[in-house]
């Protein structure tokens, strides 16, 4: 079961072994270009936010002219300016490009201050007096579900008859938590650059991770057609989902500017501004009522999830579907009940975040384990292990769709040996005895993630290859890269179908010219996606080259071999650059497209029921923590990860993905706390008081084991989805916490996430 080293493997294929990202060098040289190092166009203006001081209010007027009187300073550019729609084109059309009558939260945008260089735009935007007649806010989802204050409808979704199971079950207990957000933190803040061009078209440099959908925003706040603007991407300094809409508004904000005063317009946010102005992970908040026998196995569940949505819709709505499709994660629900509230409050607009509204379901379902195994007094494994997915009437989850690809019990099972868990467990026993200050805890929880788009249309790519006559390929395809190592796989499936050296292979940016109407590079499915578009573009060039060298042997075109940078046939070997060269003088097409469409996939919206997700990808994550009592600081000492990849395409990228989502993860439940006073502000807006994971909070002991399965369905390469899913593996921490906390005889129910050193504290009666 050991994953293969990650080093650099010298084979004959590109595929399947670890080959370094096809940036490395020039980021750690310093030589990549991020949208903040392209050379400036001469006449390059700055852009800087002018922000609302107040989370919910009245907007009667603005007074610039403190700001204006700087030199430097070029002008001003609010709502007035916007010559199209001056509401954004997101899907619910409820958020203002820039705020007009009213402002809803702390940070929302009135409007730019432009000027010739970043700081004198940055120290102008704070002159700007926005005159505002306060309204109460809202600040919490239970005061925002209390007013019925909604962004989007609530959602209901059942399976049986919850209430008449928990009347029969043997045992019901109840609780109520709430799990916290987290601020995206990419390395690379918020930035735009946007350059008129002949014509009334623009060129956006976006730091985005959908640049069609940049495309069509800033198209709709000019008036004009999408084909009058481009947007590139070549790489993010980290997305994480923060990417996914947000980018849209800097890139909108900033070609509003760059269309009133005639001149490219950058804007880049600084962290603080950054922090103030863009939405988070949302935070959730839960009440539960569960039924379950005397050996722990569900017999009824009640979930109630109220989701801080933030002042607009943003991508709330699917993110608490993807919420209401994980909070099963592994585990059969005959009997449930689910309500989900997208609640409305004066906080910035919350949007994607690496596993999309499945971490804030996975975590649910594992707490109320944890807590039906403390009121048994057994141990949570085997809760776990005797509620998972099985065979027959036990494989449909509660929106219908089959569990058809289920390896959930030899995961678990295989990782309870390799990690030595009931050994260690009778350890962490026999060490607390002993240990009046220091408490251990342990937990080994799965992981069960669907991988597709839930809004099905998304579920599409295309690409381009093109060889050139000295036999180098040029790949460009829809997906955009933030560190992930999309374009590394993509170029490693299209030297394979090619059969050339991998370094033969050239990813190129994301352009919108070239391929149009590209899905964000979301939900697990960049590689999915546009590695099977880039495979079938590849495809297309090679069969044309196969039917060229079949008519020069006098061979069947099957019998055309690519590999290792030749073409063989039963009658001759030439190097793929002869044949190229041959191909192009006999004028045979050496480019071409590909499209592809993620299968088997359909469900309905309104009743919640289908086949959403092509297939599952599993894992599991066993913890090992330590808690201080006196103090509540907490450490992890071991993690053992079993995770399940299928085929992996570049082992070494996939082993990253999932020790980086697991730390990220890792951070959201421990360290990264959110806190709005009561006024709306967000107090912790810098990394001085917003604490990520740092490499002191690695675990000392640490490992990490791919699974040897082929995905199960027809997936490039045989490969599984890695961005999203490993990330809920952390909430192995949390609940391995809520086992010491226990331990040390305090109240794991009063545990909510993040498990501060503050929150720890507490739970245990300090």
């Amino acid at each position: 079961m050991n994953a293969p080293e990650p080093a650099l493997i010298q084979s004959a294929t590109a595929a399947g072994v670890s080959r370094p990202h096809e940036s490395a060098r020039a980021q750690v040289a310093g030589l990549a270009t991020y949208i903040d190092d392209i050379p400036e166009v001469r006449g390059t203006l700055h852009a800087a936010p002018v922000c609302s001081p107040v989370a919910h209010g009245r907007l009667l007027g603005i007074d610039t002219s403190a700001a204006l009187a700087l030199p430097g300073v070029r002008g001003f550019i609010g709502a007035d300016q916007v010559p199209g729609d001056k509401t954004l084109a997101a899907f619910s059309h409820d958020e203002p490009v820039f705020a007009q009558d009213t402002v809803q939260f702390i940070g929302q945008v009135i409007g730019l201050i432009v000027a010739d260089d970043v700081m004198t735009a940055r120290r102008a935007a704070r002159l700007v007096k926005p005159r505002i007649e306060a309204l109460p806010p809202v600040l919490s989802v239970h005061e925002a579900h209390e007013q019925q204050s909604y962004v989007l409808p609530p959602v209901h979704v059942a399976r049986g008859d919850a209430l008449a199971a928990l009347k029969r079950a043997a045992h019901v207990i109840e609780g109520e938590f709430e799990v916290g957000g987290q601020e995206h933190f990419y390395l690379e803040g918020q930035v735009a650059y946007v350059l008129p061009l002949e014509q009334n078209q623009w060129w956006v440099y976006s730091s985005t991770q959908h640049p069609g959908e940049v495309q069509h925003w800033v198209s709709h706040a000019l008036g004009i057609h999408n084909h009058s603007v481009t947007v590139e991407c070549r790489r993010m300094g980290g997305g994480f989902g923060g990417k996914e809409t947000q980018a849209g508004h800097l890139a909108v904000w900033a070609a509003v500017a760059a269309n009133h005063l005639g001149r490219p317009v950058k804007l880049r946010l600084d962290r603080d501004d950054d922090f103030m102005v863009t939405g988070k992970r949302h935070p959730f908040a839960y009440r539960y009522r569960v039924g379950f026998g005397a050996d722990g196995r569900l017999s009824g569940l009640q979930l109630q999830m109220l989701v801080n949505c933030g002042f607009s819709a943003d991508l709330s709505g699917p993110v608490a579907d993807r919420a209401i499709f994980h909070c099963d994660n592994a585990y059969f629900l005959e009997d449930v009940a689910v309500d989900s509230f997208r609640c409305k409050t004066n906080t910035q607009s919350h949007t994607a975040f690496r596993g999309f509204g499945g971490p804030q379901g996975v975590i649910a379902i594992e707490r109320i384990l944890g807590d039906i195994a403390r009121h048994l007094n057994i141990d949570p494994l085997q809760v776990r292990l005797r509620n998972l997915y099985g065979i027959g009437e036990r494989d449909v989850t509660h929106y219908d769709m089959a569990v058809e690809d289920n390896i959930l019990e030899p995961l678990l099972t295989t990782l309870a040996t390799s990690s030595r868990y009931a050994e260690r467990r009778a350890a962490i026993d026999a060490f607390n005895a002993t240990s009046p200050v220091i408490k251990k805890g342990i937990a080994l929880t799965p992981v069960k993630f669907g991988i597709s788009f839930t809004a099905t249309l998304f579920n599409q790519a295309g690409a381009l290859v093109h060889v050139y006559t000295d036999g180098s390929v040029m790949v460009n395809h829809g997906g955009t890269e933030m560190g992930q190592g999309l374009n590394t796989k993509v170029a490693q499936i299209v030297a394979d179908e090619l059969g050339v050296p991998f370094e033969r292979v050239l990813a190129t940016a994301a352009d919108t010219s070239k391929v149009p109407n590209a899905s964000a590079t979301a939900a697990s499915s960049g590689t999915d996606l546009n590695g099977r578009a880039a495979q079938f573009a590849a495809r297309h060039v090679r069969d044309n080259l196969a039917a060229f060298v079949a008519g020069l042997d006098a061979c069947g075109a099957g019998a055309v071999r690519f590999e290792g940078g030749q073409v063989i046939t039963p009658r001759s070997t030439r190097r793929f650059d002869e044949v190229v060269g041959a191909a192009y003088a006999n004028r045979i097409q050496l480019w071409s497209d590909g499209f592809y469409r993620t299968p088997k996939i359909h469900y309905d919206k309104v009743s919640m029921k289908g086949r959403p997700f092509y297939y599952f990808a599993y894992g599991a994550a066993c913890s090992e923590v330590a808690i201080d009592t006196l103090t509540g600081e907490s450490r992890v000492l071991a993690v053992d990860i079993l995770h399940d990849v299928g085929h992996s395409i570049n082992p070494a990228i996939d082993i990253g993905q999932i020790e980086g989502g697991f730390i990220q993860g890792m951070g959201w439940l421990t360290t990264e706390e959110l806190v709005w006073n009561d006024k709306g502000y967000l107090q912790t807006h810098a990394p001085s008081t917003y604490k990520i994971p740092t490499a002191g909070d690695l675990p000392p002991r640490w490992k990490v084991d791919l699974w040897p399965e082929a995905n199960r369905e027809d997936n490039v390469h045989g490969s599984k989805a890695v961005g999203e899913p490993p990330f809920m593996l952390a909430i192995s921490v949390y609940e391995a916490l809520r086992d010491a906390v226990a331990r040390a005889e305090g109240d794991p129910l009063a545990m909510d996430a993040p498990a501060t050193a503050e929150t720890v504290l507490k739970a245990l009666g300090g």
